[in-house]
């Protein structure tokens, strides 16, 4: 369910004074999400995957299986288990993440100033620029 204007400005208010108490704890909080995947870490997981999927295909073709229960395959689910694991969890340490200052602080609410510093910001994904765009429409 959607926030309205009313509750979005509180919540950046909130989220403001928050970054303004304790910018640390702030950055922290907004720095260890799961949106930090970098294209090695996405590199080693799809390996890894294809590496599982490889043994899993050989555990079931294979003629090897000890007492009658596939091990190489059973090895193969618990590779691509791990390649899905990392690929979730594996993310970038918090203390190393970059942290997007601007999308905390409040905007300038002023004739015209407001479409240009919401332009600026750097990160925040899709979904955020998207979000400022539909804004953007909105105070024009």
């Amino acid at each position: 369910m959607p926030l309205s204007e009313h509750e979005q400005r509180m919540l950046e208010q909130i989220e403001s004074a928050l970054y303004a108490e304790d910018p640390k704890f702030a950055s922290h909080v907004r720095g260890g999400r799961l949106r930090g995947t970098s294209n090695r870490r996405r590199l080693q997981a799809a390996t890894l995957f294809v590496l599982g999927l490889v043994l899993l295909v050989a555990g079931v073709a294979l003629p090897f299986k000890p007492g009658g229960f596939p091990i190489i395959s059973l090895l193969g689910f618990i590779v691509m288990f791990g390649a899905g694991v990392l690929l979730l969890i594996g993310t970038s340490r918090p203390g190393l993440s970059v942290v997007d200052d601007g999308g905390s602080k409040p905007k300038g609410s002023g004739p015209g100033g407001s479409g240009k510093s919401a332009g600026k910001r750097k990160s925040g994904g899709f979904s955020a620029r998207m979000e400022d765009r539909f804004r953007r429409r909105f105070d024009q």
